[in-house]
């Protein structure tokens, strides 16, 4: 197991295993099954069933489980052993097709948002073959599907395979509408990147905020921040190297191909990015890579974070997901190509996407809303939460020359010279990189830059997938029907640059200007996460998600109740913890600063020698102050909690906990850190933010 070659996938029961280890009418069966949706044979299952368990067992495995997604964020597993009692009082091993197949988890102990009542228990797993197994602690883990007894969707991965097949069939026909005779469907491809931060375990156990949290809900800032530029892809220190070494062979064994690792922009806070795979298969991937994260960096007692914005004042975490759409025949439908302007089969794909964002923003900035990532969005460190696109000059331009008929040539990639004779020269893109833009083409694909990097990145992908399938959906209707297919292809694309246009923009999406002008445009400026949750509710999205069998009304409606009653839940802990730490930390460390300083005084004034103490009686009334308020701050939120609690309607309590709780909590927090910055440290009961984000 020393080269790599060997440990690369060595945990997964990929295709060479099941070439290897499979009948060959068994493999084909299979193989036809993931490639041509065809249904698998319990003959069949039962042969890849046996097959997988001996292949596990070999490699260490005792139990088998279906490993799931629901709406609680994470991953979900039950596992059962092996083995099975014989009448002797022996046991054998056993693994069946069925088992393999099908599973039947507790459905009532997961987010349902009222499609289970809870003494209605029983719940499916169903595999998703198109995803391998693989074994992890020991366990052969199977990706599955999770959904109701009457079928209905309670998982991340079902609506996304859902819009996977909805995608690949309205741009199939696009295809065949456009003469490509050899494609027999559409992927699309993720690469998820993923931003985090580490955290040295012995400070992380001495917040209470940081453990039932995920942040820091106080912390005065450190004198030194980011702000010196000398973190970004910066030398990864010794401790910091031998984790992230530790993490990639970890996850090169479950066959993720983490690419690429870096230190990002704040102090502490890293990235991890995998290569290119289709969506559900990359999905399953990232939620491994958050759990191998944070399982490795407990054994080098470190904690991993992987909440949007554990320390304010800093740069947060997002996720970049990296979406394109691709042909089983090696096409990128996203491929610009040598010459963009006379490629009209990515020009008209092209423009799908661009209809689609400017047709669904806000259910796409949904896609990307939870509590924590409303400290990043539009926070001048992130993309703004004004949904636009980001095309470059280059294509830019090719799309007015097109909308106005034009025939001007349009600026190519040139050379660049950097001008020291023994370094190559440099192919220059005509674009250039948006950083500060939402979703941004970037080469051969799409980076939505907006998803949390705590979150699936499930979501955002099915909700890319629907909408972009819903245009080509209208374009193959048009073409379909067209006498002149390339003209009609010009004319689809001319009507997109001058009805969706006003979702391009190229500019500096952190100015103030750039708000009103998109507010001049009628972009939607959703700034919170309850605001976003409104578009799941929205007839328009219902029908959207309906029409194309991704999510049905009811599923809908459910995911919009699990949202806001998500929001409310996470606020309300917080709140909590934040009260908690105040009345049994920081006030009672505070007060014994206080006496400290008081006795301090008396001492002084007994001497009689007449001692100037103003600096002490200064302090002491600062101390005093802020206490007080603390303290009166404290009642506030308290009461507004209380409030909050007693809601029954679930908007209307999320609303509450956003604009009423959230407030007072920030404004707790405000004198609570100013407080921090003149105690004495040896009383202070929190480690700092210059411990927590320098002491690795």
């Amino acid at each position: 197991m020393d080269k790599l070659g060997e440990i690369y996938g060595s945990n997964v029961f990929n295709d060479k295993i099941m070439r290897e280890r499979l009948p060959k009418a068994t493999y084909k069966a299979l193989k036809n099954t993931i490639n041509e949706r065809t249904p698998l044979d319990s003959a069949v299952a039962n042969v890849v069933a046996n097959a997988m368990k001996d292949w596990a067992i070999e490699k260490g495995a005792t139990h088998f489980t279906h490993w799931f997604q629901p709406l609680t964020g994470i991953t979900a597993e039950k596992h059962d052993a092996f083995i099975s009692p014989t009448d002797d009082g022996g046991v054998i091993l056993e693994f069946s097709g069925k088992e393999l197949i099908k599973g039947e988890p507790d459905a009532s102990s997961f987010p349902s948002g009222g499609l289970r009542a809870t003494f209605e228990a029983r719940g499916y797993t169903a595999w998703d073959c198109t995803s391998p197994a693989f074994i992890k602690d020991k366990t052969l883990c199977i990706p599955t599907a999770f959904c109701s007894y009457n079928g209905e969707a309670l998982d991340k991965k079902t609506p996304l395979l859902r819009s996977m097949e909805s995608i690949s069939n309205e741009a199939m026909r696009v295809l065949r509408a456009l003469g490509n005779t050899t494609a027999r469907k559409v992927i699309t491809t993720v690469g998820g990147e993923q931003e985090y931060f580490i955290v040295d375990k012995k400070l992380y156990d001495k917040r209470k905020d940081l453990i039932l949290t995920g942040r820091t809900l106080f912390g005065a800032m450190a004198p030194k921040g980011q702000e010196m530029d000398d973190h970004y892809f910066g030398t990864i220190k010794e401790r910091i190297a031998k984790y992230m070494a530790e993490v990639d062979l970890e996850l090169w064994k479950l066959g993720v191909s983490a690419k690429t690792e870096h230190n990002e922009v704040a102090p502490g806070q890293h990235e991890l990015a995998p290569i290119f795979a289709t969506t559900n298969i990359a999905t399953d991937h990232n939620q491994l890579v958050m759990e191998i994260m944070k399982k490795v960096a407990l054994r080098h007692d470190l904690v991993c974070l992987l909440h949007e914005k554990p320390f304010a004042g800093v740069n947060g975490s997002g996720k970049h997901n990296n979406w394109s759409m691709a042909t089983d025949d090696g096409q990128n439908l996203l491929e610009p190509g040598k010459e963009p302007e006379k490629n009209k089969q990515f020009l008209l794909f092209l423009s799908a996407v661009i209809e689609a964002v400017d047709e669904y923003p806000e259910l796409l900035r949904e896609s990307a809303a939870n509590p924590g990532n409303d400290h990043r969005l539009g926070a001048n460190e992130a993309p703004p939460a004004i949904i636009s696109m980001f095309l470059g000059e280059q294509l830019t331009e090719i799309l007015k020359q097109i909308e106005i008929g034009g025939k001007d040539k349009v600026k190519g990639i040139t050379n660049m010279s950097i001008g020291v004779s023994t370094l190559p020269i440099l192919f220059k893109d005509a674009t250039d990189r948006n950083r500060t833009s939402p979703f941004a083409f970037t080469g051969n694909k799409f980076e939505f830059r907006m998803p949390p990097s705590s979150g699936s990145i499930a979501g955002p992908n099915f909700i890319i997938n629907t909408m972009v399938a819903d245009v080509l959906r209208n374009y193959a209707d048009r073409l379909e029907k067209a006498e002149n297919v390339d003209e009609e292809v010009n004319t689809i694309i001319a009507d997109v640059v001058k009805n969706h246009g006003k979702i391009i923009f190229n500019g500096n999406g952190y100015s103030d200007a750039w708000v009103e002008e998109a507010k001049r445009r009628g972009l939607p400026n959703i700034k919170t996460t309850v605001e976003a949750i409104e578009a799941l509710n929205a007839e328009k999205n219902k029908a959207l998600m309906e029409r194309h069998h991704v999510l049905s009304r009811e599923e809908m409606e459910a995911r919009y109740e699990i949202s806001l009653e998500n929001y409310s839940k996470t606020i309300n802990i917080e709140a909590l913890t934040a009260m908690e730490i105040v009345k049994k930390q920081i006030l009672p460390a505070s007060i014994k600063f206080s006496t400290k300083i008081a006795e301090s005084i008396n001492a002084i004034n007994a001497t009689e020698l007449g001692i100037d103490i103003s600096a002490q009686g200064n302090l002491l009334k600062e101390v005093s102050n802020l206490i007080s308020t603390i303290d009166a701050k404290v009642k506030i939120l308290e009461e507004s909690v209380i409030k909050a609690e007693k809601m029954d309607d679930s908007y209307n309590q999320a609303h509450s906990y956003r604009f009423d709780v959230f407030e007072n909590m920030n404004s707790l927090r405000e004198d609570v850190d100013s407080l921090e910055m003149i105690v004495d440290e040896d009383i202070w009961p929190l480690p700092s933010y210059t411990e927590l984000l320098f002491n690795i």
